[in-house]
């Protein structure tokens, strides 16, 4: 354990291959990093940075909703993320005659902020490195199923006695570099988290899923929310009682705008990376995995739009549906494209023939030749499942026929309602239609469950089936439902269809792909640490896990293709470019064409780009000037550097950020949100 360690720490301090604008840096090691950050511009201190014993900025962000990010801007608890982080809830409060989809929301006093049952946010209070407690009674003799039983054991007495306090507090502790090291982390949790507002989704979607992923940018993705505590500031459930939360730290937003090398820095909680798989598995993603999910999801988008663009109710039902399906579609379509580009799968081929020919004699001889045969044997198991999430998986009442059924007789009216609220029948009968005719012409035979061959057979075409099934299940009317005896529930055709399906692929598939994905953990651990020895020069950054990360790079265009190149800023000019009353993505309230034509604003500033390293789960996280103050917040990545996940480049890699001064614009010129605006503290 010593030589692992000494080999990871010796990774992290190297500097010499790294690029400045690579990485996603713990906080707690910041120090390491804050030479070259303060060389390439910032003013700032690793202290200010990450502190457990003073205010730092690390305080100012939270983990929102437990996929995205947010940062605090007053000391009054108001808090702003991306509109499309907010989303959901945005939706939840909406309806035909209170569309805050369509019209935009802000509210003008503490009564008009709106409750979001279930939505959390989450403060890092502090991250500790415990590799040696976590790890405390291994030895090499153990099998990697009594490696796991320790590791688990010895993490829940650490999460057990961080969280003991209680007031909020919560912990995990997560594996970094493929559990060569484990760090804790200690958070503390509010759950009164309430909305205050968002402009119209023709301003916070602008350019919907045509733009997303795309520069140049003119989304003005953001939404405001509040956090409530207790009297003492402790996080409590929501009560009118509650009192605005009391920041140890916020940012103060700054009016001074960007320019082209300007520093930034980005702080936030990136969701998931491989940056350091083999080529198989890259292999895998761009030549197999991504262009499957993107056939299928292409289907199921165009049977939902059609009937969105039919009726507006629809389209509000299916608003976030829509929005979270097209999101990973569009970006796995830039991420195939752009390891195609980088000929990722042959530099990494190169390189494991250099690491295999150095490894020879070594303990890490033959690992190379290992990864390969368990990712032969995980693929073909890997893509049938992800072929049943795809496909049966997604068709709406059949889930929902599991969740309603094994609910408790209280909590089944809530779960119905949830659940009728944003269904329409039509889509979910089009897409079984499309999604079963595809399961079974895709997926081999003996990867396909018993029952749904004899089904499928049983009937002369898919359309067929769907009309019987969706006529017979009470699952799919709401009426039929409300009449439904528990024997009909619970031999109901729905039912039975998603039992047997997800039974057989539970028990069939699963345990291979878990099984082989244990033993691919177990190599990866190896490899990752004869990455390390083979290259001591490089500078190894932990792969994205959705703790808390700094990214830091600079405002910056790109060249997306021979003879064309993209400043990194967009402007007002841009959206009244695109703006098209005909068309639903492009139609910006009237407001806003009109603010434009008045001249009546200071700033034309929409969007710009820079090469901080980011990937999902830093939608909304902050991004910071060298003076620590707030400039814009972070919603997504150029099409062409999607393959950052696994491959990053320097020349394409870039972060698309909402420009802080548009939220300010529109808050003021289009709604009039003095509320809101009352409480930030401006710096130019």
């Amino acid at each position: 354990m010593k030589k692992t360690l000494s080999i990871i720490c010796a990774a992290f301090l190297a500097t010499a291959s790294a690029f400045a604008d690579e990485g996603m840096w713990l906080p707690s090691l910041i120090s390491q990093r804050i030479g070259d950050m303060q060389a390439n511009g910032f003013k700032l201190s690793a202290e200010d940075i990450y502190s457990i014993n003073q205010a730092s900025l690390k305080d100012a962000v939270v983990l929102f909703g437990g996929g995205c990010t947010g940062e605090l801007i007053s000391n009054e608890g108001l808090l702003i993320t991306n509109h499309h982080c907010g989303f959901s809830y945005i939706q939840k409060h909406s309806s035909v005659e209170h569309n805050y989809l369509k019209d935009g929301y802000f509210a003008k006093n503490r009564g008009e902020e709106l409750p979001n049952p279930g939505l959390t946010v989450r403060f890092l209070e502090r991250m500790d490195d415990v590799t040696s407690v976590v790890l405390k009674g291994y030895n090499p003799s153990m099998t990697e199923e009594q490696r796991a039983e320790l590791v688990q054991k010895n993490s829940k007495a650490l999460v057990d006695e961080a969280v003991a306090p209680g007031k909020g507090l919560k912990a995990s502790v997560e594996a970094m570099y493929y559990g060569n090291q484990y760090y804790i982390f200690i958070y503390r949790e509010y759950t009164d988290v309430r909305f205050v507002g968002a402009p119209a989704s023709s301003i916070g979607k602008f350019g919907g899923e045509t733009d997303n992923w795309m520069w140049p940018r003119h989304t003005g993705d953001f939404s405001i929310f509040r956090i409530y505590a207790d009297k003492d500031n402790n996080p409590a459930p929501y009560s009118k009682d509650n009192v605005p939360y009391t920041p140890k730290k916020f940012f103060k937003v700054s009016t001074a705008g960007v320019n082209e090398g300007d520093f930034t820095f980005i702080y936030g909680f990136p969701g998931s990376t491989k940056e350091y798989i083999m080529s198989e598995g890259v292999k895998y993603v761009a030549e197999v995995s991504d262009p499957a999910k993107i056939a299928l999801r292409t289907k199921r988008l165009d049977i939902q739009k059609k009937y969105m663009n039919m009726d507006p109710a629809i389209r509000i039902q299916y608003a976030s549906k829509n929005s979270s399906i097209a999101n990973s579609w569009k970006k796995w379509q830039g991420e195939s494209l752009g390891i195609n580009r980088r000929h990722t799968v042959q530099t990494k081929q190169e390189f494991e023939k250099g690491l295999s020919a150095w490894a020879k004699g070594s303990e890490y001889d033959g690992i190379v030749e290992r990864l390969g045969a368990i990712y032969a044997k995980l693929n073909p198991n890997q893509i049938a499942v992800e072929y049943y999430n795809e496909t049966i998986a997604t068709i709406e009442h059949l889930s929902f026929a599991s969740s309603y059924s094994s609910a408790s007789a209280e909590r089944r009216p809530g779960v119905a309602d949830t659940f009728y609220k944003d269904y329409y029948k039509q889509i979910d009968k089009e897409c079984f239609v499309a999604m079963i005719s595809d399961y079974d012409k895709l997926v081999a035979p003996e990867f396909k469950p018993d029952w749904f061959k004899a089904k499928i057979a049983s009937y002369p075409s898919v359309e067929a089936w769907a009309e019987e099934l969706f006529a017979a299940s009470v699952y799919a009317d709401r009426s039929k439902l409300q009449k439904a005896t528990e024997d009909q529930l619970k031999n109901d055709p729905a039912l039975e269809m998603y039992r047997e399906c997800r039974t057989w692929v539970s028990q069939n598939l699963s345990p291979k792909v878990s099984e082989a994905n244990r033993e691919l953990a177990l190599a990866n651990r190896d490899y990752m640490r004869a990455q390390m020895a083979y290259e001591p020069g490089k500078a190894f950054y932990p792969d994205a896990n959705l703790t808390l990360r700094v990214a830091y790079g600079h405002v910056q265009g790109y060249e997306p293709s021979d003879g064309v190149y993209y400043y990194p800023v967009s402007t007002l000019k841009g959206i009244m470019e695109k703006d098209d009353p005909n068309v639903y993505d492009y139609d910006i309230p009237q407001a806003l064409r009109d603010v434009y034509a008045s001249g009546d604003y200071a700033s034309t500033a929409v969007c710009f780009i820079a090469s901080n390293h980011t990937s999902g789960g830093n939608s909304g996280s902050p991004v910071i000037n060298a003076d620590g103050n707030l400039i814009g917040l972070n919603f997504d990545r150029v099409w062409e550097g999607t393959m950052s996940d696994i491959d990053f480049d320097p020349s394409f890699c870039r972060s698309i950020c909402f420009d802080i001064r548009y939220a300010l614009f529109v808050m003021d010129k289009v709604y009039g949100a003095n509320y809101v605006l009352d409480e930030l503290t401006l710096v130019d």
